[in-house]
């Protein structure tokens, strides 16, 4: 069947969008900050057990994770300072409990947090998805100020349902549907959901971990990748995402390919780097109207 939250939409022949002062991209750069348990099966692995076992605790895979926290958040941070970038992080709520520190140092520099579960399942294995999305946003809100506008599912995983329920709890975009360069509204039964440019491409996981490409790839797939959208952004603006994750692009033998990048992307003129809200401002802004009963879906 064809995609139930969105009808069909070339590029080429829906109304362009124009950014500010003439920029062709808005640039945002996502941070995924997770918390694996301990005492389960890890999330992904980078060390296979002998025999192909499943042992818990899975100590060795658990470190490689737990570097993350430890060193690569700060690493990535100071080049993320370093270029004056605001990061959006997606963020397990449990994180909030766990690591305070690192959740801080978002908050000290205004970055942008977003929703990510609770901790690293995805919503399909919840038995309460609302009520995990509803803990969730409570958590980050109760440590930070403020409400996650956005949400990502842990592995972009959604239900059939997570969409209706996301808007139901006050989420206003959503990162799973990673399809296009320009945002673009779900259809949901509940209300107003914007569907965020997120990428598979330009993340680390599949860059690194399942292709496992060398660490000069990020600056050199990233230039191309840039290139491409600021010479189509010239007739509609384009978004760029890169998507990280502390244990993966924070090791010191990558953490000059992603400062190498961020240069490159912040030397161009013409180009915003925003967080997810603020690009979700500006598309609410450019489209200028009330979402209409068309895009009501009867799921």
């Amino acid at each position: 069947m064809s995609n139930p939250r969105a009808d069909y939409s070339s590029i080429v022949s829906r109304p362009p969008l124009y950014l500010p002062n003439g920029a062709k991209v808005a640039f945002w750069f996502i941070l995924n900050v997770e918390e694996w348990d301990f005492n389960a099966k890890m999330a992904r692995a980078v060390l296979p057990t002998p025999q192909g076992a499943t042992v818990v605790p899975d100590v060795p895979n658990y470190s490689w994770h737990d570097y993350g926290m430890r060193v690569g958040f700060w690493r990535i941070k100071e080049v993320l300072d370093k270029y004056g970038i605001k990061a959006t992080i997606s963020l397990n709520g449990s994180v909030c409990n766990s690591y305070p520190e690192i959740v801080q140092a978002m908050v000290d520099g205004d970055w942008e947090i977003m929703g990510h579960g609770f901790v690293q399942r995805v919503m399909p294995l919840e038995d309460d998805e609302a009520g995990v999305i509803g803990k969730t946003i409570d958590t980050i809100r109760d440590f930070s100020g403020t409400a996650p506008r956005g949400w990502m599912g842990p592995g972009l995983a959604e239900t059939a349902e997570t969409p209706d329920l996301l808007v139901e709890a006050g989420i206003e975009y959503v990162c799973d549907w990673a399809n296009d360069d320009q945002p673009y509204i779900l259809k949901t039964k509940t209300g107003r959901l914007v569907s965020m440019p997120y990428t598979l491409e330009m993340n680390d996981i599949p860059m690194y971990v399942v292709q496992n490409h060398r660490s000069p790839e990020m600056y050199e797939r990233g230039k191309d990748h840039f290139d491409t959208l600021y010479r189509e952004g010239a007739e509609s603006a384009r978004v760029m995402a890169i998507a990280t994750h502390p244990y993966i692009s924070g090791v010191p033998h990558r953490i000059k390919y992603l400062d190498m990048i961020l240069d490159y992307i912040t030397s161009h003129d013409d180009v915003v780097i925003w967080t997810g809200g603020q690009i979700l401002d500006w598309y609410n802004e450019s489209v200028r109207q009330d979402r209409p009963d068309t895009e009501k879906a009867n799921i």
